[in-house]
């Protein structure tokens, strides 16, 4: 798995102003127009090497040559018999999503985080897929036969205003937050603890995220685990929502103690950065990056190539279960059904197991696809992590994940024993781990208000400290 580089480029043209409307229909007025918005980087733009081809044992081969928005406005047209133009636009983050929309920019299908898509909930901006949508019987409806029994029922869990999120949102990607770290600088037991990142005896040599809710979240598991009996909060609750509750804290006094665990993370942190952590890890220039999964199997996968071994972990007290999911907007769609469609289809489209590896080994990330009877994700996998024959192998058990809670021992991955702290583990993470894992909720206006405060409190501490 692995980014390209050459991503960038071509998300500095999707960043562009968007075409409009009227000039898409002025090329062909029987052209529905479909107005997409994805965080950057975040699909398969095509434009394979030659080399890249991903073979698959007893499977077509699979291979990026076009980009995915424009193979699926040919395979709309070929499957449906209407012409689909996708207007492809991105976003750095939701908070420049959300102020896109509020600024009068108007998307049909955009790919927000769990908090952002119950906000939009919450404000009723989002329209509900249609019950067509879940109907397995359809072969088209690739989304609902091959999302994983584990990314449904969390999406099934998860409400907001009384309204299930499974019935606004459709899983894109997911995964947890962790530390990725430096093996000979630090030990498995350092990173097992958030608190790491506060360790004075590795000044200046760790990073922590310029994110604000995902520092938050950091900061309020370290501080819960100073309060807990145990040292480990998820240890100490008895249920999910107890631990949902624990970590979706927003009081005024809450902030005010988290805030100053971040101030003393950022007095010791080389950087407040969202992706130069990255390069610095590779580079050697520190040995602990807070990160997103996603992007540390990238920098695992960067390190490789310069023959730098870098390590994972998810801290024992609790983390962040993240997900982004596809969402319709009602201002953008406009009661259109034919918009609908195309958008339902786009999901559908980009949920083929071909389609979910090309997209997974585009951008590094992990879909929240298992591909339901079509075995070609799992493969994948056995090709990236597997253990060569002949090989010393461990089991790595993703059942929960490719079958469901009923399905144990079903789907074991022979891996390279390697693999059970760094990419693989990343990519997947083991069920024990997301038993200690809870979803970030959207906060409201007044606790925005706190929480902005601190986060702009927090990044000037160091002026501060200086002068």
């Amino acid at each position: 798995m692995k980014r390209k580089i050459k991503a960038l480029i071509c998300a500095l043209a999707l960043i562009l102003p968007v075409v409009s409307l009227t000039a898409c229909k002025g090329a062909s007025d029987n052209t529905l127009v479909l107005r997409v918005a994805n965080c950057e980087e975040y699909i398969d733009l095509g434009d394979w090497d030659e080399d890249e081809v991903i073979s698959l044992p007893d499977e077509e081969d699979i291979f990026g040559e076009d980009s995915m928005i424009s193979d699926f406005e040919e395979w709309y047209e070929d499957t449906y018999g209407i012409k689909v133009k996708v207007e492809y636009s991105t976003y750095g983050t939701n908070e420049e999503l959300y102020n896109q929309m509020s600024l009068g920019n108007t998307f049909d299908l955009v790919c927000p985080s769990e908090y952002m898509i119950m906000k939009l909930m919450e404000e009723g901006r989002l329209e509900p897929y249609s019950q067509d949508f879940f109907d397995e019987s359809d072969e088209n409806n690739y989304y609902i036969k091959g999302v994983s029994p584990y990314i449904r029922d969390v999406f099934d869990s998860l409400e907001e205003g009384g309204e299930s999120v499974r019935d606004y949102a459709a899983g894109y990607m997911w995964g947890t937050m962790g530390i990725v770290y430096e093996p000979t600088e630090l030990s498995e037991e350092d990173v097992s603890h958030w608190s790491i990142l506060l360790d004075k005896d590795h000044a200046r040599r760790i990073t922590m995220k310029d994110a604000v809710r995902d520092s938050y979240f950091v900061g309020l598991s370290i501080l819960r685990a100073r309060q807990s009996a145990t040292g480990s909060p998820a240890s100490d609750v008895k249920s999910e929502k107890e631990l949902s509750d624990l970590l979706n804290d927003t009081s005024q006094e809450t902030v005010d103690q988290v805030e100053e665990i971040l101030s003393d993370m950022r007095l010791n942190a080389y950087s407040l950065e969202t992706d130069s952590g990255k390069a610095d890890m590779v580079s050697g220039k520190v040995i602990a990056n807070m990160q997103w999964s996603g992007d540390a199997v990238y920098t695992m996968d960067q390190a490789d190539e310069d023959d730098v071994r870098l390590c994972y972990s998810v801290p024992e007290e609790c983390s962040n279960l993240w997900f982004d999911g596809w969402s319709m907007l009602k201002k953008g769609l406009s009661e259109d059904s034919g918009k609908k469609h195309a958008a339902q289809a786009f999901v559908n489209f980009i949920s083929r197991p071909d389609n979910v590896i090309r997209n997974m080994y585009y951008i590094g990330y992990t879909s929240a696809i298992s591909g339901g009877d079509d075995q070609r994700i799992f493969k994948y996998l056995e090709d990236c992590y597997g253990a060569e024959d002949g090989d010393e192998s461990a089991e790595y058990d993703l059942s929960y994940f490719f079958g469901g809670d009923d399905a144990a021992g079903e789907y074991v991955l022979d891996a390279d024993p390697d693999q059970l702290t760094r990419q693989l583990y990343a990519a997947y993470p083991t069920r024990e781990v997301l038993s200690r894992c809870s979803v970030m909720k959207p906060f409201d206006p007044d606790a925005n208000r706190r929480i902005s405060q601190m986060w702009i409190n927090v990044r000037c501490v160091d002026i501060f400290t200086k002068h």
